[in-house]
């Protein structure tokens, strides 16, 4: 073979390199414009689809917040949190209509619309027992009216049969007290002496002696009696206005002016106790309660000038 004939064949076989080069180049090109067609096809399937179920979260939020509109009950905190989650739902609107194409925002608000949703049946299962509770409440005060009209009537005659029992009550536990007498005083001579005064002005306590009566059926022993005073203005006489003074007698309380604890032994006594108050005695008249064991026992009257 001539050295012309090789150099023609050889240009020969590059000439046909080039061509499958081109032909495998186009192949490979037109194989990666399908694969990014196909890409972007799948592209706008995802975005219609997210925004598909964007207009459907939206519309199920919108459906939602018309269904928490007809919520309304008496009781304040649940209805508080019936407001709260009416805001949220405004909100989750509000994103809804921002984020039209995120898949990952579209798919919080599906999870959270349904989770307010599964809340709403919720509320509507309490609100629907508080009904029921209602109606029962009222079913159940009228019968307690009722029998409170019943219990009224029997009221009135036991009434009757305890001012016709008086008598026989006073001969029983509670103890009686009488010769209740009080008198203004003052100390001299560093208080180991005191003097009696009806001056005001003068006045350093109030004296109460009282004698309790016998009662054989009463029980023995220590018993606190307390002086209760109310001064002329209508005030409580007090050394103190905190629980340390105060005493409770039948379903009241109030504070006392003096009290004293005696040893009871079922027989007649007498007792002194002296009373005190923040500042100085005012003139005028002083009513004065004893009571022991929570009931007011006796009572008496001071005056001063």
């Amino acid at each position: 073979m001539t050295e012309n004939e090789q150099s023609s064949k050889k240009r020969y076989g590059i000439f046909w390199v080039i061509i499958a080069l081109l032909v495998g180049t186009n192949a490979y090109t037109i194989w990666l414009l399908s694969k990014e067609k196909e890409r972007v096809a799948q592209q706008v399937v995802v975005t219609k689809e997210v925004v598909i179920e964007r207009d459907n979260v939206k519309s199920d939020l919108l459906a939602l917040q018309k269904e928490y509109e007809t919520l309304e009950t008496s009781d304040k905190a649940l209805q508080t949190d019936i407001e709260e989650k009416k805001l949220k739902i405004a909100e989750l609107i509000k994103e809804a209509e921002k984020h039209k194409g995120d898949a990952y925002i579209i798919s919080k608000l599906r999870k959270e619309t349904e989770t307010l949703r599964s809340i709403m049946k919720g509320y509507v299962k309490t609100i629907d027992s508080l009904g029921v509770l209602n109606q029962t409440l009222v079913a159940e005060k009228k019968q307690v009216l009722k029998e409170l009209d019943v219990e009224k009537s029997k009221g009135d005659e036991l009434k009757k049969e305890k001012e016709e029992l008086k008598g026989t009550i006073a001969k029983g536990s509670i103890l009686t007290c009488f010769n209740v007498s009080a008198k203004g005083v003052k100390f001299k001579s560093g208080g180991k002496k005191e003097v009696e005064t009806d001056r005001a002005k003068r006045v350093e306590k109030i004296k109460v002696q009282f004698s309790l009566g016998e009662n054989k059926i009463a029980k023995a022993g220590e018993k606190t009696v307390y002086v209760r005073i109310m001064t002329p203005d209508g005030k409580e006489l007090a050394k103190g206005y905190d629980d340390g003074y105060r005493f409770t007698f039948g379903k009241s309380s109030g504070y006392f002016a003096g009290k004293e604890t005696v040893n009871y032994a079922n027989a007649e006594m007498t007792a002194v106790t002296y009373c005190e108050g923040q500042g100085d005695f005012l003139p005028g008249n002083y009513q004065i309660e004893i009571t022991c064991d929570g009931v007011v026992i006796g009572s008496g009257k001071l005056k001063l000038d």
